[in-house]
C-alpha cells in the first residue's frame, strides 16, 4: 500500500470507450481510485453497485470516481451497460498500476482504494475494503478531511 500524504503515482490507462486516461487529468479534484478484481463477479458488483446508488452525494462533494482492474476496456463497457454505472473504468490489463499502488496480490487484484486529493497527495487509504460499506465509508471520510 501506499502511504498516506505522499503523492499519488501518475498513471494512464485506457477506459471503457478505449481512450487514454490520466490520474493528472484529475488534478484540482477529489478522486477515489478503487482497485478490484474482476467485472460482473458478486463482490465486484456489489461494490460498483453501491457507489452508484451513493453517486449523487459523490457529485455534491465533487468527488471523481476511476474503477481499475485487469479486465478489458470491453469487458468495463458491458459491465457499466449492465449496472448503469455513472463513473469510468480502466482497464490494467498487465496489471502494472495495481503493482505500483500496491492492489496486486498472489490471487489477483485486491480490492483496495485510494482518496487522493485536489493537491495529488493521498488523503486516504483503504488496505480492506468491504463492498457494501465502502461508499459511505469515503463520503464520511471526505467530510472529515474537509472539516
Amino acid at each position: 500500500m501506499l502511504e498516506e500524504n505522499t503523492i499519488a503515482p501518475n498513471f494512464t490507462l485506457k477506459n471503457q470507450d478505449g481512450k487514454d486516461v490520466s490520474l493528472s487529468d484529475y488534478a484540482g479534484k477529489w478522486t477515489l481510485i478503487y482497485f478490484y478484481p474482476k467485472d460482473d463477479t458478486p463482490g465486484c458488483t456489489k461494490e460498483a453497485c453501491a457507489l452508484r446508488d451513493n453517486f449523487p452525494f459523490y457529485e455534491d462533494t465533487g468527488i471523481e470516481i476511476l474503477g481499475i482492474s485487469k479486465d478489458s476496456p470491453a469487458s468495463h463497457t458491458k459491465f457499466i451497460q449492465k449496472y448503469s454505472l455513472p463513473f469510468t473504468l480502466l482497464s490494467d490489463s498487465e496489471g502494472s498500476v495495481a503493482q505500483t499502488y500496491g492492489a496486486d496480490g498472489m490471487l489477483g487484484t485486491k480490492r483496495i482504494s485510494y482518496l487522493v486529493s485536489p493537491n495529488g497527495t493521498i488523503a486516504k487509504a483503504y488496505p480492506k475494503v468491504s463492498p457494501a460499506t465502502h461508499a459511505q465509508e469515503v463520503l464520511e471520510d471526505l467530510k472529515k478531511l474537509q472539516g
